[in-house]
């Protein structure tokens, strides 16, 4: 099911069309392009984009950019540009050679901008902040032209030469482009191009103390390189006017063409970067690979397979208006995904005691257990002995009628081994349950037939006292609790990480690695945290609540 084509769906035919149209034309290939702003790790909204830049360039045999947009050094670190490109060929794209980054143009821009004011485009402004601000206007109110717009090409050349050898203090000044002040669209009224901020940056180091806009250095970035069509998310439509103006004014040969779709939302989730800074910062989540975010490193940390990812973001299309999915919609996918290759194994959450009273003491036997009923993915042994564990919630004193797991009185089969009935309940001073005592038939033995026949309606997952690995094993729930429109209004769910740390897992667990994936018996999918210590991540539940 999985492949670009996804993206190829009605609501998606105005980006083809758009394509389409250009390479009968004026283009002889596509060059797409993904432009991150390294100022946090990529999560499931920035994985849209890059799923549909480098599956339009695989669909129509062109080439993808990966470019960092490294223009705002208070904000941007070098950890953020590492993080990110791993991410990348996590998710199954390799940028190979075609990695760019904007502060690789810094020269370029300048003389871009040098330019503008050289055609009488560009202007020195004196403007405070508050005074910049407060000249631009409304949505109903035209802004007001500055007192500096009328300074002559030479003095604008002289004082953009002074900004950028550092002769003012940070903020005193700005380069604008000088457009119109009355137009309806504020990106228009003289947008600032230049600031002036003395940071040091992770690429240039303090080489520079002036540093260019966005939306000045975006357009260019894409003519500089080749890019034939600026794919960006919806809120870039007010933008694309001065993004043409630039790339006319500075009479590009070539000229990108922008062109804008929807963001993708997800129910309980939380994708703002800076909110989670806050959260990591708080210690609310443990960093940006915390396994309950949907960025991608915490989707990989928490077991996600990239493949299910990328499904999932085929089958969500291409739109103009906000796409919003359940989180369960998601966790279909990673399901799908996982059970085929999954090896089933045997782990006890929150373990009971049973001793086999007629077992004898210090025997032990090997039991043959294949690791998936349907796919051949072989066999391991699985010690046996007098005393297991199996799940505190599979026994019940007094149960319901309809309990078919232990109880006094009642036959269980352990799976892949023999039936065992519930002979004493040991308590202690309080009168809480600590131990169960059975008997077991040994004429009951998984796979030697049982004369004469009988059946019992529970089975249920154990591991030897004795050979059982100590294990912790996590358990998720959605981050948040709702997904308002706004962070200010985010819940945040008490319940979201439950850990059980007195877990225990078969002897085979004793060597798996995190990019191991498991089925847990009834417990759910798990995967080896990347951490330190036997911590496993359950990666989702095995039931759905995704209808299909």
């Amino acid at each position: 099911m999985e492949n670009g084509n996804h993206i190829l769906t009605e609501t998606g035919a105005f980006i083809h069309n758009a394509i389409q149209e250009d390479l009968k034309g004026r283009l002889n290939e596509l060059v797409t392009r993904f432009p991150p702003e390294p100022s946090g790790y990529l999560h499931i909204g920035n994985a849209k984009a890059v799923y549909i830049n480098f599956e339009l360039a695989k669909i129509y045999g062109g080439k993808c950019n990966l470019r960092f947009d490294d223009t705002n050094p208070a904000r941007e670190e070098g950890e953020y540009v590492k993080s990110i490109a791993e991410d990348i060929r996590w998710l199954g794209y390799d940028p190979q050679e075609r990695i760019f980054f904007a502060s690789d143009y810094f020269e370029k821009f300048y003389d871009c901008a040098v330019r503008l004011i050289e055609k009488g485009l560009a202007f020195v402004c004196d403007l405070t902040a508050e005074e910049l601000r407060a000249s631009f206007g409304g949505v109903d109110k035209p802004g007001t032209e500055s007192p500096f717009r009328s300074r002559s090409v030479e003095e604008n050349l002289k004082l953009f030469a002074q900004m950028k050898n550092g002769d003012f203090p940070d903020g005193s000044k700005t380069l604008r482009a000088k457009i119109d002040m009355a137009s309806k669209n504020l990106n228009m009224r003289d947008p600032v191009i230049y600031r002036i901020a003395r940071l040091h940056h992770h690429n240039t180091g303090d080489n520079w103390c002036i540093y260019p806009m966005y939306d000045f250095a975006h357009p260019l970035e894409d003519a500089f390189e080749g890019v034939t069509h600026s794919l960006c998310s919806i809120e870039f439509e007010d933008h694309r006017p001065i993004y043409d103006w630039y790339i006319n004014n500075l009479d590009f040969e070539k000229k990108p063409r922008q062109i804008e779709f929807a963001k993708i939302s997800i129910s309980n989730t939380i994708m703002g970067k800076r909110f989670i800074k806050e959260l990591v910062a708080s210690g609310k989540i443990c960093g940006w690979d915390d396994p309950r975010l949907v960025t991608l490193s915490g989707m990989r940390r928490r077991g996600y397979p990239p493949a299910a990812i990328r499904e999932f973001l085929g089958t969500t299309g291409v739109s103009k208006a906000l796409s919003k999915y359940e989180f369960d919609y998601l966790e279909h996918f990673v399901r799908e995904h996982l059970a085929p290759v999954s090896k089933v194994v045997m782990a006890v959450l929150n373990p009971l005691k049973v001793v086999i009273t007629n077992y004898a003491e210090g025997a032990e036997e090997l039991l043959p257990l294949a690791f998936h009923n349907e796919n051949d993915l072989g066999t391991r042994e699985v010690p046996f002995c007098r005393e297991i564990y199996i799940e505190r919630e599979d026994f019940m004193e007094d149960p319901p009628k309809k309990f078919f797991r232990l109880a006094p009185g009642k036959e269980v089969r352990l799976k892949g081994a023999y039936f065992v009935t519930c002979t004493d309940v040991i308590k202690d001073a309080d009168g809480n349950v600590t131990e169960i005592h059975c008997t077991y038939d040994p004429a009951t033995k998984s796979g030697t037939g049982i004369e004469p026949p009988r059946k019992v309606k529970g089975t249920l997952h154990w591991v030897s006292a004795k050979h059982a690995i100590p294990i912790t094993a996590n358990l998720y729930d959605t981050l948040v609790l709702d997904a308002p429109d706004t962070e200010s209004g985010v819940k945040e769910n008490p319940s979201s990480l439950t850990q059980m740390p007195s877990a225990f897992a078969e002897p085979c667990l004793a060597n798996a690695t995190p990019s191991d994936r498991f089925q847990f018996m009834r417990n759910g999918y798990f995967c080896l945290d990347s951490g330190e210590g036997n911590v496993f991540n359950r990666v989702v539940s095995l039931k759905s609540s995704f209808k299909k």
